[in-house]
Order: C-alpha cells, then sequence, then structure tokens
C-alpha cells in the first residue's frame, strides 16, 4: 500500500457504490457516506452544500450534479469551490476504476489548491479519465 500524498476527504452521494468508499479507505483518505450525514432523498443542493461544509470532494455519479454545478452559472455562485468527481461508468466498474485514477486525482488537488479557485473538477469513464482546469 502506498501513503496517500495528501490527506483527501470524499463525500459520496447517495447512487456511489459502496466499493468506491472502500477504495478510497483503502489507500488512507476518507470517504464520507451519503447514509451517515445526510437523510435519504436530499436534495442536490444539500448533498453540494454538505461536501463544501466538510471541505470535501464530491463524488458524484448522477449526470445532473454536474449540471447543478456547472462552472459559469451565475445562479450557483455557491458551487464554484465546489470540487468534485463524476463517475460515469457502471458500478461494477467503478471502483476499479477510481482507483487507477487515485494518483492523477491527488497530483490535480495538489495543482487545484494553488489556484484561487481551489477546485478540482475530475471525470472517470469506462475509457477515459478527464480533468478540467
Amino acid at each position: 500500500m502506498r501513503a496517500p500524498a495528501a490527506h483527501l476527504v470524499f463525500l459520496l452521494d447517495a447512487s456511489a457504490p459502496e466499493s468506491v468508499a472502500l477504495a478510497i479507505e483503502k489507500v488512507g483518505h476518507k470517504a464520507i457516506r451519503h447514509n451517515d450525514v445526510l437523510a435519504e432523498g436530499a436534495t442536490d443542493i444539500v448533498v453540494c452544500e454538505t461536501a463544501l461544509a466538510n471541505g470535501a470532494i464530491l463524488i458524484a455519479v448522477d449526470k445532473d450534479m454536474k449540471q447543478l454545478t456547472k462552472r459559469f452559472n451565475p445562479d450557483q455562485e455557491r458551487f464554484k469551490k465546489l470540487s468534485m468527481i463524476q463517475i460515469a461508468c457502471n458500478a461494477v466498474m467503478a471502483s476499479k476504476r477510481l482507483e487507477q485514477a487515485l494518483s492523477m486525482i491527488e497530483h490535480e488537488w495538489a495543482v487545484s489548491q494553488k489556484k484561487a479557485a481551489s477546485r478540482l473538477w475530475f471525470e472517470i469513464t469506462n475509457h477515459r479519465l478527464t480533468t478540467y482546469r
């Protein structure tokens, strides 16, 4: 097991599989599960606010979350510092792809912390890892 570059905190949206939380914890980061801090059926806005309040990177499988947190949406100014990882692959592949991406996520987190916006925006699919700076 490798030591993480930095201790990162992740908040998993309700649709994120448990295997993703276990992959995060396996390398020494903290995974906050939706069920542990939010009521069932919490709105996307509440989920985003909870991630911000905990200094956590939101892990979302919900495609609507990406629309809610768009960088240039003036109505959502309060989310401009929200860091998010969008997982756009099936539940079986989600933890495996996240494990493969973690070193890149750690690097992108370090880069984002040096910028004024200090925001990590990352997308994981079956065949691609994408970071947006």
